[in-house]
């Protein structure tokens, strides 16, 4: 199903233009921001509002069906943030180096699998907090 114009506006405004998973912000990139299923539509996740989220093209590219992935810390098979049901702030710090660091399993694996602390994507944070455009205000 695709989603609607209106939906794709809800989800834009409710995020107030940031991803959800690495809170870069969508005026900081050329490249366009998607609407992510966080619970993709292979693993029987809807087009319901509450499994919608702002994610910039490197978290949605590296999160793509993915549901879990393995806790760097314990090895152990966990599962993913999920903006909707879960508080940022919870399960991730910003580092003044502008590495982004998991303090629960979840946070830990969901940097992991979705690569946010891959060499050009902190360096793009650096680069842009220098600019005062990282994080982004919500």
């Amino acid at each position: 199903m695709t989603l609607s114009k209106a939906q794709r506006q809800f989800v834009h405004k409710r995020s107030k233009g940031c991803c959800e998973y690495c809170h870069l912000a969508v005026v900081s990139l050329s490249v366009p921001f998607h609407v992510d299923h966080i619970i993709p539509l292979k693993h029987d996740g809807s087009d319901n509002n509450d499994n919608l989220c702002l994610a910039c093209y490197n978290c949605n590219v590296y999160k793509s069906h993915d549901l879990t992935g393995f806790d760097p810390k314990t090895g152990e098979i966990t599962r993913l943030y999920h903006p909707r049901n879960e508080v940022w702030a919870e399960h991730f710090i910003i580092r003044d180096n502008m590495q982004i660091d998991g303090i629960t399993p979840q946070g830990r694996t969901t940097i992991r699998v979705l690569q946010i602390n891959m060499e050009e994507r902190v360096e793009s944070r650096q680069a842009l907090a220098e600019i005062g455009e990282y994080p982004c205000k919500r």
